[in-house]
């Protein structure tokens, strides 16, 4: 069995995620407490009580999710749900790439929290000095959502399944574009309720910030396989991970791509470690003969 864990993106939070982890795992409980610790704020509180306006917020969601996927990973592991040579890979979607990099100890768990914080604060700052959409798109293929960027001047954010592309850019733009959509008879595109343009242009002033946050911090080779999205490759040279994480804020993240490859690559199983399933169910889309299992709380370990 060559297993394949997958961290979750920013949308996947839900308030109380986390709590049973907390209550029942030594491990999952340290990662908490150590978070509490280095952030200087209480993110105990606020993923396991809320509000959900507060865990919503990018700075708040970005280390809540980080530290639910790590913590889901190290109850695993106390539990001897886990081999010791397994995982063989980690992918993450956006977010999650941080999350996949501290699991194969390219940084150690209280660097890659300092780096999802900065990171999260960061594209918050980005979203409220810009007025910024998303819309996703659904039952069309690349080449078309391509031709459609072109005409609205917007982005491709997320390539997420077949027939599941979410586009990015100026609020106005993204209106425009919906409208013509439904004009034209598409399938199905629909507005999403996010604070900005998450992985496009608008994104730039967090990119450049964040890649002079990283320079200073040693990055390490992978003990696991990761596969970055913004090529949808494995990648292993330390200072081309910090590149792509870098590239990664404003570049669109090839989530199907990454999981065809880790397919390809030999992964047999795919375990999504965080809150919702969303993960699992893009990859049943994908490709339905997969084996995938999610793992959000403790009673779910049993599942491994």
């Amino acid at each position: 069995m060559a297993i394949a864990i997958l961290f979750a993106g920013q949308g996947a939070q839900k308030v109380g995620m986390g709590r049973t982890l907390y209550e029942a795992s030594a491990t999952a409980r340290a990662l908490y407490d150590e978070a509490d610790h280095t952030l200087g704020w209480k993110l105990t509180q606020v993923s396991f009580e809320g509000p959900e306006g507060e865990l919503t917020e990018t700075k708040i969601c970005q280390p809540a999710l980080f530290v639910h996927g790590l913590a889901l990973l190290a109850a695993l592991r106390e539990a001897g749900r886990v081999a010791a040579d397994e995982p063989i890979a980690a992918l993450g979607l956006s977010l999650g790439e941080v999350t996949a990099c501290t699991a194969a100890g390219v940084f150690d768990f209280a660097t890659g929290l300092r780096i999802v914080a900065e990171r999260g604060r960061l594209m918050q700052a980005a979203c409220e000095k810009t007025t910024g959409g998303m819309a996703a798109v659904i039952g069309e293929d690349r080449a078309r959502v391509a031709d459609l960027c072109r005409e609205f001047d917007i982005e491709a954010a997320n390539f997420n399944a077949p027939g599941q592309i979410i586009v990015s850019g100026e609020k106005s733009k993204i209106e425009s574009a919906i409208a013509a959509c439904k004009e034209r008879g598409w399938k199905r595109v629909m507005a999403l309720n996010v604070a900005g343009a998450y992985h496009s242009r608008l994104m730039e002033p967090a990119r450049s910030a964040f890649a002079a946050f990283l320079d200073p911090i040693p990055f390490a080779a992978p003990r696991l396989t990761v596969f970055t999205n913004t090529t949808g490759k494995a990648i292993r040279d330390p200072g081309s991970i910090k590149d792509a994480l870098v590239s990664q804020v404003v570049s669109p993240v090839l989530w199907e791509d990454c999981m065809r490859a880790a397919a390809g690559a030999g992964v047999t199983q795919f375990w999504e470690l965080g809150p919702g399933g969303v993960l699992a169910g893009l990859a049943r889309r994908t490709e339905k003969t997969w084996q995938v299992k999610s793992f959000s709380e403790f009673s779910d370990l049993a599942l491994a």
